[in-house]
């Protein structure tokens, strides 16, 4: 079973995703506020041709969430809870109440030729930590491939291409 959460009141619906053809769009209507809305599946070979070019975040399945897979995009990626109301780059869907709604950038950065990945913590409460060893205030840290962070009680790896 698949989980997808409301755009409208943020419960989340739950389907069979073993019954969807890659390429279909399904219709939903939400039972707690009544919203219609759709989404689109995409077919196989998408997937496969479609990459993260400034690498991705995996979000490692713990108590709090499930497995996620965030792709970043060049320049700041803003890394936090997700929570209605609070806007930002790449949010994690999260019950984790040790993570600010706004906790770290991760920034990607076009330098000759190559992309060079760096992290800093938003004046979290909790602090970020890179491969267990915890920023400090304002240090702005390069991180390279498999890269362990972890913010809150939720564990982050960077996986580049």
């Amino acid at each position: 079973m698949k989980k997808i959460r409301c755009p409208k009141c943020d419960d989340f619906i739950s389907f069979d995703e073993t019954r969807v053809e890659p390429g279909v769009s399904l219709a939903f209507r939400c039972n707690h506020c009544g919203k219609n809305f759709s989404i689109k599946f995409k077919a196989k070979a998408e997937k496969e041709t479609t990459g993260y070019p400034f690498g991705s975040i995996t979000v490692v399945e713990n108590v709090f969430c499930e497995k996620q897979i965030i792709p970043l995009s060049l320049g700041e990626n803003m890394f936090g809870r997700r929570s209605k109301g609070t806007v930002i780059s790449s949010p994690i869907e999260t019950g984790d109440m040790s993570m600010d709604r706004k906790h770290c950038i991760i920034c990607a950065e076009r330098k000759q030729d190559k992309i060079i990945h760096t992290i800093k913590d938003f004046d979290s409460v909790t602090g970020t930590f890179v491969m267990n060893d915890i920023l400090q205030k304002n240090e702005r840290r390069i991180i390279s491939d498999n890269d362990i962070i972890t913010i809150g009680a939720t564990t982050l790896i960077l996986k580049l291409q």
